[in-house]
């Protein structure tokens, strides 16, 4: 009697290797797909000049995510049941983001900022109490540069969510300055002196025009507000000379800057002078 393998064997046998192969395919040509579809995915982000943090993070998150299909396309050609992975995967992100929500959250900030572009690298900015230059937009923070060399982190999420003053999209800053001269001064003298002293200054910018007007008569001054306009990063050279030439320029020309004063007038009751004298005996 002649012995072997029976045919209904052999056939699931080669139905089996067909089915390693055709997984085998699909994981080598899924794997060109997901590197094709993320490379280009990359180069798409870095045209539009998008933050190279988020560019290199999303290339990976895009690679992975349809590494993730294909791996579950090979099995499934296997044989194997991917119903499970797939409640598997679903309850392991819910948990995940559960868990992850904040970081989630400022993740999903930082990608709106790298969207509509509030402010980009290099602007100087205030949010959330911070005044900086932004030196870099990460994933889930972005740092900045205060003035005394600071580096602070914050959290993308509370940047979004408040008020973000932008001094740099302009290109140019107001600076805003009040100056006071005394009442017994010539206006139109103090605002004269004023607009020489702003206007010799080549860093100040023609237009917008500087404002110089009286803001205010307080209690012991005429207040003049100087309002010149300088390039961002002339901003705080020039309100530092400009302080410094507006007080040497009312000294040169004998205009007063007044300190507050306050006149004490004190008067005696008749009674008290009675006893005053009464206590003289």
């Amino acid at each position: 009697m002649e012995t072997g393998a029976s045919p209904t064997f052999i056939q699931q046998i080669t139905l089996y290797g067909l089915n390693v192969l055709a997984a085998f395919a699909i994981l080598i040509l899924g794997s060109w797909i997901a590197k094709t579809i993320a490379m280009t995915a990359q180069k798409f982000f870095r045209r539009q000049k998008v933050d190279e943090t988020l560019v290199s993070f999303s290339k990976n998150l895009i690679q992975y995510s349809l590494m993730t299909f294909v791996l579950l396309a090979a099995l499934g050609r296997l044989g194997v049941q991917t119903a499970s992975f797939v409640a598997v995967i679903g309850a392991a992100g819910l948990a995940v983001g559960l868990a992850l929500q904040g970081s989630l959250s400022n993740f999903a900030a930082g990608f709106l900022i790298i969207l509509f572009r509030p402010f980009r690298v290099g602007d100087v900015i205030l949010t959330n109490g911070v005044t900086g230059k932004v030196e870099e937009i990460h994933i889930f923070n972005t740092e900045f540069l205060l003035a005394d060399g600071v580096r602070v982190f914050v959290p993308n999420s509370q940047i979004t969510g408040n008020t973000i003053h932008n001094y740099t999209v302009l290109g140019r800053r107001r600076i805003d300055l009040t100056i006071g001269a005394s009442y017994g001064d010539d206006l139109q003298k103090v605002k004269k002196v004023l607009t020489e002293v702003v206007t010799s200054d080549p860093r100040v910018l023609k237009d917008p025009a500087p404002t110089i007007a009286v803001g205010a008569l307080a209690d012991s001054s005429v207040n003049f507000v100087v309002r010149p306009w300088v390039s961002v990063a002339d901003y705080w050279d020039v309100y530092f000379h400009l302080t410094e030439k507006i007080k040497e320029a009312f000294d040169k020309n004998g205009i007063s800057i007044p300190f507050p004063q306050r006149e004490v007038h004190v008067f005696q009751h008749p009674g008290d002078a009675v006893k005053s004298a009464a206590s003289t005996f």
